[in-house]
């Protein structure tokens, strides 16, 4: 979700070694489990390519931590799981909500008997009321808290904002204050009003942050709460090796659905067979594998130790010369699932940095001969395997205000690049190296992972500023450490990604708005033009006119030059055979909710 991510998302350095992983999994084997009909428990077991931070909704920024919250704790909204373009639909709510007000209140009734997951929290069993929402949304603004979601509501709810000023001054919320924003009709109803309209209101209750939690959990646990989610989902955490291993065990008390999804593409009818009328979750357990070295995933696949796994960088293993599947695969019966990802990559730059930040004339030529000297097609040929396309805006394809006409101001142009630092004082050095116009050293440093892929990445950087004679260094770290210090301002360039936590291209230019700083916006940009236009189009409802801001605010922070824009990845996933319903949606991202496994073909 949400989802802030490693640019390398298919990638990475293990702490398995590659020839040792199969023995390394069986180590993990846990004891005990809740078992199918026929006594053999349904197990899928997957990897994830970067250590997860913690399980609570409200301060997880990371994908991988999103994922399993996914699972474990619900929304009011959440999606259809083949409906295409995305669909919103009811979750906990009985149905989408009431809108009334000229599009300002919303009014959710809760569905009844939905319990929370069994825990040494709660004396007698719990049920999930409307309170719940009304705590965890106030939550998400607790200054103490400092949630990287808090964004998404600054501003929205009545009365919200007055209620945290107060906490401020007071060191600690109150959340026992009533608000008409957050009003509790009765035990089952929660009416929310905001501010002014906010047309993608109902996707915000439908983003994985905004589940409902208990204030007893969050009470009883306090700073140890990223240990223990407790949610009314279908899965709770069963064993967590931190950064090595995650199980995920269905709750035997979960009220459980019926899988019912209809589509409109034709190659889900023999999905749609296989899936339908089965009474969810059925997947008994789901063993999660932190294997950050892409290498090693892939031969656990290999092995039968993982069910399905992107081919990220191995699409020669995959692939014939001609697109088709290998024979190899297509003997075992394994499919390949394809998608085109709502998501960018890109690197920023950090505009509170003394070198490289800020919008003096010099700054702005620096910035975008940077970015006019890094060759993607090659990143996408090379490093990506022909498995990416270029993004030519912060808006991707298949998100609400793409324009696929658009081209970018700032393209490949290593000679333009050279002629716009001439011409604005970056002279060269004895050594050949270029010097910031008062003649100090210019070194440009870029965080970086550790992993053959990142490598392969700092050679591509390397070779780009070659052409332009700046000098890189690189940073390398973990990826937790790195977000951490993007919060913070502290980073001067980072790759990173933004895969769409709603289908609609507000998500994606909210990272540049100014007041997303300490957030979202992970480069500190704060451009009073860009932020005008930001504020105007979310005044809008989806309309041509919303469309053309979105375009203004793609040409300002390419002439400011935020940031070197990157690609939207190929999904290519293999699934094993016994793995029953398995697509890739575009924004939820535990597909286990959802699926089933044949154990008689597992045999």
């Amino acid at each position: 979700m949400l989802r802030l991510t490693h640019y390398l998302l298919n990638r990475a350095v293990s702490r398995f070694c590659v020839l040792c992983i199969g023995s390394v999994l069986s180590m993990f084997m846990p004891t005990s489990a809740v078992h199918a009909d026929n006594g053999e428990p349904k197990v899928l077991r997957v990897a994830f390519p970067t250590a997860e931070t913690g399980f609570d909704p409200a301060r997880v920024h990371d994908m991988y931590s999103s994922t399993i919250n996914e699972s474990i704790f619900e929304r009011l909204l959440t999606y259809d799981y083949l409906a295409r373009p995305a669909r919103l639909t009811p979750m906990v709510a009985e149905s989408l909500p009431k809108i009334s007000d000229d599009g300002k209140t919303y009014t959710f009734r809760i569905k009844r008997g939905i319990y929370f997951s069994d825990d040494s929290a709660f004396s007698t069993p719990r049920e999930l009321v409307a309170e719940d929402f009304a705590y965890s949304f106030k939550r998400m603004l607790d200054p103490r808290l400092r949630s990287p979601w808090a964004f998404m509501i600054e501003g929205k709810i009545a009365g919200l904002d007055a209620l945290v000023e107060k906490a401020k001054r007071n060191g600690k919320f109150d959340y026992d204050t009533p608000i008409d924003g957050l009003y509790v009709v009765d035990r089952y109803t929660l009416r929310i009003t905001l501010n002014a309209p906010d047309y993608n209101f109902n996707y915000i209750v439908a983003h994985t942050p905004f589940s409902a939690v208990a204030r007893e959990v969050v009470e009883h646990y306090g700073e140890d709460i990223m240990a223990h989610p407790v949610g009314t989902g279908p899965y709770r955490l069963k064993q967590w090796i931190r950064g090595a291993r995650i199980v995920l065990e269905k709750r035997t008390d979960y009220r459980g659905m019926v899988w019912d999804f209809q589509s409109n593409d034709k190659n889900d009818d023999p999905l749609i067979r296989e899936m339908e009328g089965k009474r969810l979750p059925l997947i008994d357990r789901v063993e999660i594998f932190i294997i950050e070295e892409a290498q090693s995933s892939w031969l656990a696949f290999e092995r039968n130790e993982l069910d399905y796994v992107g081919i990220g960088v191995f699409r020669d293993k995959v692939f014939e010369h001609d697109g088709s599947l290998k024979a190899v695969w297509q003997k075992q019966n394994v499919r390949l699932v394809q998608a085109i990802d709502p998501e960018i990559t890109y690197t920023f730059f950090n505009f509170r940095d003394p070198m490289i930040g800020g919008f003096s004339k010099e700054k702005l030529a620096l910035r975008r001969a940077i970015i006019m000297a890094y060759d993607r097609q090659e990143e996408i040929r090379v490093i990506r395997k022909d498995q990416a396309i270029q993004a030519n805006m912060p808006i991707p394809a298949g998100v609400v205000g793409h324009d696929p006409r658009y081209r970018p101001l700032n393209r490949y142009d290593p000679a333009l690049a050279n002629k716009l630092l001439d011409a604005f004082g970056y002279r060269k050095d004895k050594n050949g190296w270029r010097t910031l116009p008062d003649g100090s050293p210019l070194t440009l440093k870029l965080a970086t992972g550790t992993t053959a892929i990142d490598r392969q990445f700092n050679e591509l950087w390397k070779k780009a500023m070659d052409k332009i004679a700046v000098h890189i260094e690189f940073n390398p770290g973990k990826f937790a450490d790195h977000i951490k210090a993007t919060k913070a301002c502290q980073l001067q360039m980072w790759g990173t990604a933004w895969i769409a936590d709603y289908p609609d291209g507000d998500n994606f230019m909210q990272l540049l708005y100014g007041p997303n700083t300490g957030q979202s916006n992970n480069g500190c940009y704060e451009s009073s033009a860009f932020d005008a236009l930001y504020e105007k189009a979310n005044r809008l409802p989806d309309s041509p006119e919303r469309n053309h801001l979105f375009l203004e605010m793609t040409r300002q922070m390419e002439v400011d030059g935020a940031w070197v824009l990157g690609v939207s990845r190929k999904s290519n996933v293999l699934v094993r055979p016994w793995v029953l319903g398995y697509k890739r949606h575009p924004i939820l991202n535990a597909p286990w909710l959802y699926l089933d496994i044949d154990l008689t073909l597992k045999q």
